[in-house]
């Protein structure tokens, strides 16, 4: 549901928009509407943070070689930085007034 998968049941918006000059916008411009693939885009990088704190947390838990559970973590880790960057770019273009970011503007 945060993705907005319920908004999008209730008001039933387009998949995608295709502009008069024939370009495709896959997130809407406005803070206000959303599209049904912007929905896929942010539950895929949803699921990208949480595969990344999973790989950070097993990494901690697990017992055995302490080489793989440094890649594990570091991939992990990457994993939660990369995506949320994304995540955060994305709500920064929606709402304007937004003031942070991580690695991506």
């Amino acid at each position: 549901m945060t993705s907005g998968q319920m908004w999008n049941h209730i008001r039933g918006p387009p998949f995608l928009h295709r502009s008069p000059s024939g370009n495709v916008a896959y997130i809407h411009a406005s803070s206000q509407g959303q599209f049904i693939l912007e929905t896929y885009i942010v539950m895929i990088l949803n699921g990208a943070v949480v595969l990344g704190m999973i790989l950070m947390t097993e990494a901690a838990s697990r017992k055995g070689d302490v080489k793989k559970r440094r890649i594990f973590a570091a991939i992990g880790a990457g994993l939660v930085v990369i995506f949320f960057s994304l995540l955060l770019s994305i709500f920064r273009n929606k709402a304007q007034a937004y003031p942070y970011s991580m690695l991506f503007k």
